[in-house]
């Protein structure tokens, strides 16, 4: 892993416009861009001081190539540690590949997708989980996954976790100490004390764990799978939330014969709409594959919408039966997954009507796709069954797998140490599962990485980042 070079990249997304940011990173790099630019004051760019913004112009020998402002940041007080300066050029992708070129020929290497965090990871700017919360944010698209990443590129996540780590670490030392002396047959750690911790740290784990099933889903967007029969209206209530016309609408049953998808954000929220095939018996080959894929959806799904076309439940007289056997049908197949029960076309029908249904379904939310009504009550209702409480108390979520991973494996260790602590064994093996359990909370942190470990994290990071 290369570290003393200079590295150069486009920070700012490629292709025209007003601006590009071009950065270069590397002990060498303030020295290595003088050369090339010429204040308009005729100033050195080798002794002007950190965080300083210069007007001039890049030059190639006797070739002006643009007028650019040139920013300097000297390490450490920098984001990669190391001296960075970053050159805001005019947009044109030619001149952005000028520069780029110029200082390519001239020392610079091409930074590797992601190299500029990893290079402030290893200089201690940021931790590894801060450094994953940097893709993240840049990846986020709605305001809960922009906060879940702030919260943890700031350290909150981090902190808690090196808190931890570092309390199991004192115990652990104390441990590691009777071993030295287990001749005499002392204990330097308090037993009482040690498994109190123990306690806490496990409970923490839990909280931390049980979070990623928020954090996770928030991340990604929710899973809402549209289903129900044909023809009760899924694409319509697609359209309508998506406020254009994404699926094909048609008084044919069976119009939908694959899974239609896109995201909204509601109330800064992401979810991922899925408009599946209408549930019925089919001899049709392909209309019975979209069908097929439509119970895998459902069972995919954080959240079901069950849509019933509301004419039809007054004119059949086992309607409401048969609607809810299939709603505990699709709950018990996975008792964590929410529905929502919809009567819709309820335009269509009386007052009278409306007030059967009412009567008869009075958890059921009567809307019309068509024309609105009842839109408004649906969003409302998704954000109620999104747990935000612990992103509106600012507690730690989980949102990375990697990180849902070690602390599954943490909390094993530690749960193990409670259990010899339980039955009485030796310091010694108490040693081993307390340092199992430091070990994975040195995964999360970086404390404990490997080349590889670190090569798979920062390969999904964009080149310049």
């Amino acid at each position: 892993m290369q570290t003393n070079d200079t590295i150069i990249a486009l920070a700012t997304p490629s292709g025209a416009g007003a601006i590009a940011v071009i950065r270069l990173s590397g002990t060498g790099a303030i020295a290595l861009a003088a050369p090339f630019f010429v204040s308009i004051r005729g100033k050195d760019l080798n002794q002007q001081k950190s965080h300083t913004i210069h007007l001039g112009h890049i030059t190639d020998q006797d070739r002006t190539l643009d007028e650019v402002l040139l920013s300097i940041f000297k390490g450490p007080n920098s984001y990669t540690g190391e001296d960075v300066v970053e050159i805001s050029c005019h947009g044109s992708p030619y001149i952005q590949q000028e520069i780029i070129q110029l200082f390519l020929r001239n020392g610079c290497r091409m930074a590797d997708a992601g190299e500029f965090t990893l290079r402030a990871f290893l200089n201690g700017k940021l931790d590894l989980s801060q450094a994953e919360a940097v893709a993240d944010l840049i990846a986020s698209d709605n305001a809960a996954s922009h906060q879940l990443a702030l919260q943890q590129m700031r350290g909150g996540f981090s902190n808690e976790i090196q808190q931890l780590r570092q309390e199991l670490l004192d115990f652990a030392s104390l441990i590691e100490l009777e071993l030295d002396f287990s001749e005499e047959d002392v204990e330097f750690a308090n037993r009482e004390q040690f498994n109190a911790l123990l306690k806490k740290i496990a409970s923490v784990l839990k909280r931390l764990i049980d979070s990623f099933a928020v954090g996770n889903v928030i991340k990604n967007g929710i899973p809402v799978a549209i289903v129900g029969e044909p023809n009760v209206g899924k694409s319509t209530l697609l359209n309508a939330l998506l406020n254009e016309e994404r699926a094909i609408v048609s008084n044919i049953a069976g119009t939908t014969r694959d899974t239609i998808e896109d995201e909204i954000s509601i109330g800064g929220v992401g979810f991922r709409f899925i408009d599946t095939a209408g549930i019925r018996e089919t001899k049709d080959v392909i209309e019975g594959l979209g069908i097929q894929k439509t119970f895998e959806k459902i069972q995919q799904a954080q959240v079901v919408v069950y849509l019933v076309d509301g004419f039809s439940l007054l004119v059949d007289s086992d309607g409401v039966e048969k609607i809810t056997s299939e709603m505990n049908r699709i709950i018990s197949s996975n008792p964590q997954k929410q529905c929502i029960l919809i009567i819709n076309k309820v335009d269509e029908l009386t007052p009278d009507q409306r007030t059967t249904i009412n009567q008869q379904l009075p958890t059921a939310l009567l809307l019309s796709s068509k024309t609105g009504e009842g839109i408004d009550q649906l969003q409302q209702q998704l954000l109620n069954l999104v747990n935000l409480g612990q992103l509106r108390n600012s507690e730690t979520v989980v949102t990375n797998t990697r990180h849902y991973d070690a602390l599954l494996k943490a909390l094993e260790a530690i749960q193990k140490v409670q259990e010899g602590m339980d039955f009485g064994i030796s310091g010694d093996l108490l040693a081993i599962d307390i340092r199992q359990a430091l070990y994975h909370f040195g995964e999360i942190t970086g404390e404990i990485s490997s080349d590889d470990l670190l090569g798979n994290i920062f390969a999904n990071f964009c080149i310049g980042k």
